[in-house]
């Protein structure tokens, strides 16, 4: 798929851990394949059932996580997504917290366990694309992690019929990535947000993510998906997420830095192997349709 040109029979699978991470995250990219016509589907594992909220956003909402899963419903609504699948677990909260512990919790469900949900999902939507966290979770977050392992775990899982078995026959996606960022991106940003009053570490709606700490690790880029087509459908979809900050979170300066900057997304491949210098510019490249 090159350009505008129709993808046809071309299905992407995002997996995804809370509500607000398709929008905030790799959401100009899911955008612009539904807008060229493929088939974008996204699992997301939790409802965000520990996100702090002001009291106000929760006046026509029993929960928490009610409030979290009508905000995905509407990001999904204008990014265009086919469908919207929800594993079932718990928001574990971030490193440390009791959350962690709670039976539910996704960052405490067994691996296998996650994976063969996944694998499931991956057989019945049959993607060729699959796209997930990096390693860290960009963040750390434990339901960050535990998503990628499963997903990860499930993508080689898929295509074996006697890993976790399923009633849908094996299918095996073609290619696998990890959403990232440049740290040297990351690096000027931690110059910028002292000069208009941000604490680098003690970042995000919540206060809970070191930049600092982030920048110390790097993923390779492998695929820049330039998303300014569509530019405002991620920016619209991740206003719906007003409980969590929505585009409202940065102010001033550092704001309209990063709207600058924000037209493109990055990718590391995870399968295939990536060749030495690959640069590409579309995740469905070398896709072959006629696998389904």
């Amino acid at each position: 798929m090159n350009g505008n040109s129709p993808p046809q029979n071309h299905t992407l699978l995002a997996v995804l851990a809370h509500p607000d991470d398709e929008s905030f995250g790799m959401g100009g990219t899911l955008a612009l394949y539904a807008q060229r016509g493929a088939a974008v589907h996204l699992a997301c594992a939790t409802r965000g059932e520990v996100g702090e909220v002001a009291p106000h956003f929760l006046e026509y909402f029993t929960s928490i996580g009610d409030l979290r899963e009508s905000e995905l419903r509407c990001a999904a609504g204008i990014l265009g997504l086919s469908g919207v699948h929800f594993l079932g677990y718990r928001d574990s909260g971030m490193p440390g917290s009791p959350e962690n512990q709670h039976a539910n919790a996704l960052a405490a469900a067994p691996l296998d366990e996650v994976a063969a949900k996944v694998t499931g999902l991956m057989r019945k939507i049959r993607p060729q694309v699959v796209v997930t966290f990096d390693p860290i979770g960009g963040y750390r977050h434990p339901d960050h992690i535990a998503i990628h392992q499963a997903t990860v775990k499930a993508f080689y899982a898929a295509g074996d019929p006697a890993a976790y078995p399923t009633e849908e026959p094996p299918f095996q996606p073609q290619k696998l990535y990890f959403h990232t960022f440049p740290r040297g991106w990351l690096k000027w940003a931690l110059r910028l947000m002292p000069l208009v009053g941000k604490d680098p570490r003690h970042f995000g709606q919540n206060g809970d993510i070191d930049l600092f700490a982030l920048a110390q690790d790097d993923f390779p880029v492998h695929a820049r998906i330039d998303f300014s087509p569509v530019k405002e459908l991620k920016e619209k979809a991740s206003a719906c997420h007003a409980s969590q900050g929505g585009m409202t979170q940065q102010a001033g300066l550092l704001r309209y830095a990063l709207r600058l900057t924000a037209s493109r997304e990055n990718f590391m491949r995870a399968y295939p192997e990536p060749t030495p210098g690959l640069r590409e510019r579309d995740l469905f490249e070398g896709i072959n349709v006629r696998i389904l």
